[in-house]
């Protein structure tokens, strides 16, 4: 990858490329939050259940989590320059159906497809980034793109909200499609060439990347996602029954969550360049305490506060030393790992808010926290086992905490 990074970096400087990546995956978690602030107004206005327009919502995460890895593995040979141009141009075109008057099954239709490319530019955002950088600022260049998605959820949600009171759901929609057609026109003239590294045909990178060491840290977050997903399905009704936080504080105490984890993105790039293993092991603990503070003392609204700020920073801040130590192990197999873990975390997410509607069922909305609870702290004995593993060629990138540091080199 080393040519790579020399060549790929001479069109453009590194931090506006940087930027235009981080501002393609801000605008596609926005497209995703957009729904969940508006479902009562969509449903309100289609005559249709919230449950129907809920499938939204599960039409996109099966998109992420099937489709993402899929057309990766079909596009792994290609330049990551028209395949990010695609990815863009795709979810753009399909995002202006529901401007245009489309009914809610074309859309859920679409949604499928939107969620498909989305984890196709994922992947490819992340080999672009990294392949522009110094190796040792790899874990960084991850957070940016990683961190337009925490960012969108911090504004994505409350944003999406005001423009469907004031303008409507469906021109909601139309303004995103401006925001996503100004993102690709950046991208056209900023964006670089990154040629796929051509020793490693497509069936190797399917082998390299679903080898079973990759698929055991991916395990971890399956576990750490189920656990964050389960608490935050039910965060709203628990801060209001249990934690006695109600009205206008709910949506302070969401925002503050928002931003949290966006802190929480930006930092985990810096713990991933330091030593990935060891970041992924410190935050499945720091997960675990965060949802171990609302089981045991969350009728505290102060205590509350404070292990949603810390499940917020914490559960974004380990998505980058995850992506960083998936890839490494995936070897020359990396530009399809790179689309696994948010392949992976769909699944944790549907996990963990299947286990917590089952809890509420059974019991009440605490027991929804504790299910979570239970499943971050089984994360933290998958991550310290997964600690030992190595990359399957050793003559790949080393981690930067081996005691073999590589020397620096330029952009």
């Amino acid at each position: 990858m080393s040519d790579r990074r020399s060549s790929a970096g001479g069109r453009s400087p590194a931090a506006i490329v940087l930027g235009v990546l981080f501002t393609g995956t801000f605008v596609m978690g926005c497209a995703e939050m957009l729904v969940a602030g508006m479902l009562d107004l969509m449903s309100a206005d289609l005559a249709v259940p919230l449950s129907a327009v809920g499938a939204l919502v599960s039409a996109n995460a099966i998109g992420i989590a099937l489709g993402g890895p899929l057309l990766t593995f079909v596009t792994a040979r290609l330049d990551r320059r028209p395949v990010l141009l695609a990815a863009l141009a795709v979810f753009t075109g399909l995002n202006l159906l529901p401007a245009l008057g489309a009914g809610l099954e074309t859309f859920i239709a679409a949604r499928v497809v939107i969620g498909a490319v989305e984890g196709l530019f994922i992947a490819a955002a992340i080999t672009t980034a990294t392949s522009i950088v110094p190796r040792e600022r790899v874990g960084r260049a991850m957070a940016v793109v990683i961190s337009g998605f925490a960012v969108s959820g911090a504004v994505g949600m409350p944003l999406g909200r005001l423009l469907g009171e004031a303008v409507g759901w469906r021109v909601s929609f139309l303004a995103l499609v401006l925001a996503a057609t100004t993102a690709l026109l950046v991208a056209l003239l900023a964006v670089p060439r990154v040629p796929a590294e051509a020793e490693v045909r497509m069936l190797g990178q399917l082998r390299f990347a679903l080898h079973p060491r990759v698929l055991a840290v991916l395990a971890v977050g399956v576990l750490l996602f189920a656990g964050t997903s389960a608490a935050q399905t039910y965060l709203v009704p628990f801060l209001g029954t249990v934690a006695g936080i109600s009205g206008p504080w709910v949506g302070v105490c969401l925002m503050g969550f928002g931003i949290a984890a966006a802190i929480g993105s930006f930092a985990g790039g810096r713990f991933a360049d330091t030593g990935a293993p060891r970041a992924l092991a410190l935050g499945t603990l720091a997960v675990a305490a965060s949802l171990t503070l609302l089981v045991l003392w969350g009728a505290n609204p102060v205590v509350a506060v404070v292990a949603l700020l810390g499940l917020g920073m914490c559960g974004a801040g380990i998505t980058s030393p995850w992506q960083h130590r998936v890839e490494h192990l995936a070897g020359p197999g990396a530009i399809l790992a790179a689309s696994l873990p948010a392949s992976a975390g769909n699944l944790g997410d549907a996990i963990g808010a299947f286990a917590g509607g089952q809890a509420v069922d059974i019991g009440d909305v605490p027991a929804a926290i504790v299910v979570a609870a239970t499943l971050a702290t089984a994360s933290i004995a998958a991550a310290i086992a997964s600690r030992s593993l190595r990359p399957v060629h050793s003559s790949h990138a080393a981690e930067p905490q081996e005691p073999r540091p590589e020397p620096a080199t330029a952009p």
